[in-house]
């Protein structure tokens, strides 16, 4: 799935104004190379089906199986690692015999700097390899999943150098002689073969920080479908960045693959729609969805039109940058590949009848397109009144509740149909709006 910067922020997808975002929600790595890889896998998730199958069942075993994941490496310890193979080094040849007897009470005495880091390098070289070590054990599990047995391999063959026992066997009682000729040996001999670990390690860290993740918050792992038939379905999906959601049931297929959602503003309209979104970023990135259910097709990527901003350097308007992002949505559902699309209020740069006629426009448009999955939410009921004996076409909508005293309040609960709610006065009326203008007008 590809996605572009303006998705991930409209999802909330990362840390952004003080909110940890959606990549916050899963990250539970133990290692900031792990958390890099993490990100760097939600920016690029699996581009095929294939491969995110292959991916899920690796985190679905991760999920059953977290106590398999090593405690014994921490971020320190590939912090030190990183710093031990990239220091400079003035060491010549290896420390051997009587010099080396006496290099360690003078580095002791007179070099406390370097006898303590070499101490402490070796110590976490030694750590690591141990970790890995862990890691390789797994291998003789049953039911690996191919992805996951492929890293081991990978790590399982980094393993197999004639220093790596040596190391593992370190400990705090070890001779500093020992351990200041296995620091030399490991610097020169090593430094490739432990970054690799690193990589692998760090890719290993990713995966299962989404299986803890979906363990912690108790999501389900979605049933993963082919691109066609085009299919969304969910049972009690709900936004996971709110702390009392409500829970969302919605199906699509290729007969019916486009909402047109009504509602008044504040109703739940965004929200619901960024519910979906969030859902079927997780599922590509193969770990859990926060619903009770879930069955997906393999999306090409998502794309979202809901918060444009104008560019005043380049002297372009609100309504010009919305035309901009429409035209980025048309060109991308010329691919055969479906996509998610997710279009929250268009056009609201211009006047209500301008932005009547192009929304209309728009809809007709996206109709030539039935192999991508399409939601617009509008405000506009007679864009949707105009659509309305469209069979191929959702209709829902979000209730507003009113009481006779002018008070609203909002169930976010999504019904099927077109919604004729008109609040946004009473709203400016209730706020005082009106009153606060009116002040001292009849004394003018």
């Amino acid at each position: 799935m590809r996605n572009d910067t303006v998705t991930f922020k409209d999802l909330s997808i990362f840390p952004s104004g003080g909110s940890e975002g959606v990549a916050g929600l899963i990250d539970r790595t133990t290692t900031i190379a792990g958390k890099e890889a993490l990100y760097r896998h939600i920016k690029n998730s699996t581009v095929t089906y294939e491969e995110l199958q292959l991916l899920q069942d690796c985190i679905k075993w991760w999920a059953a199986n977290l106590q398999y994941w090593p405690s014994i490496i921490t971020n320190g310890t590939l912090v030190m690692l990183e710093k031990f193979f990239e220091s400079a080094d003035n060491i010549s040849a290896p420390p051997s015999g009587f010099a080396a007897f006496l290099g360690e009470a003078f580095q002791k005495t007179f070099n406390k700097g370097e006898y303590f880091f070499t101490q402490f390098s070796v110590s976490h070289i030694a750590d690591f390899l141990k970790g890995c070590k862990e890691l390789a054990t797994i291998i003789s599990k049953q039911d690996i999943p191919p992805l996951l047995q492929k890293e081991l391999e990978a790590i399982l063959d980094e393993l197999q150098h004639p220093l790596t026992d040596e190391l593992t066997e370190v400990t705090k009682d070890t001779p500093y002689r020992i351990q200041a000729k296995l620091s030399y040996h490991a610097r020169r001999e090593m430094k490739n073969r432990i970054y690799r670990l690193m990589q692998h390690y760090a890719r290993l860290d990713a995966w299962q920080s989404m299986a803890r993740a979906t363990v912690e918050r108790k999501w389900v792992f979605p049933s993963l479908l082919p691109s066609i038939p085009l299919c969304f379905e969910s049972k009690g999906l709900y936004h996971p960045l709110l702390q009392h959601p409500k829970p969302y049931d919605i199906s699509f297929d290729r007969q019916q693959n486009f909402l047109l959602l009504t509602g008044a503003n504040m109703s739940g309209k965004t929200t619901f729609m960024r519910s979906i979104g969030v859902a079927a970023l997780l599922a590509h990135l193969g770990m859990g969805v926060p619903a009770a259910e879930m069955r997906i097709s393999f999306f090409k990527g998502i794309i979202t039109n809901m918060h444009v901003e104008d560019d005043i350097l380049k002297g372009e308007s609100y309504f010009f940058a919305e035309v901009k992002r429409m035209k980025l949505t048309a060109e991308k559902l010329l691919q055969p590949e479906p996509h998610l699309v997710l279009m929250d209020e268009l056009f609201k740069g211009t006047n209500v009848h301008d932005a009547y006629e192009c929304t209309r426009a728009v809809v007709e448009g996206l109709m030539n397109r039935p192999d991508h999955l399409k939601i617009l939410s509008t405000h506009l009921y007679e864009v949707a009144k105009h659509f309305s004996d469209r069979e191929d076409i959702l209709f829902s909508y979000f209730v507003t509740r009113m009481t006779g005293d002018d008070n609203f309040t909002f169930d976010y609960e999504l019904k099927q149909g077109i919604s004729q709610d008109r609040i946004g006065y009473r709203i400016l009326q209730k706020e005082g709006v009106l009153d606060l203008l009116n002040t001292g007008k009849k004394g003018l």
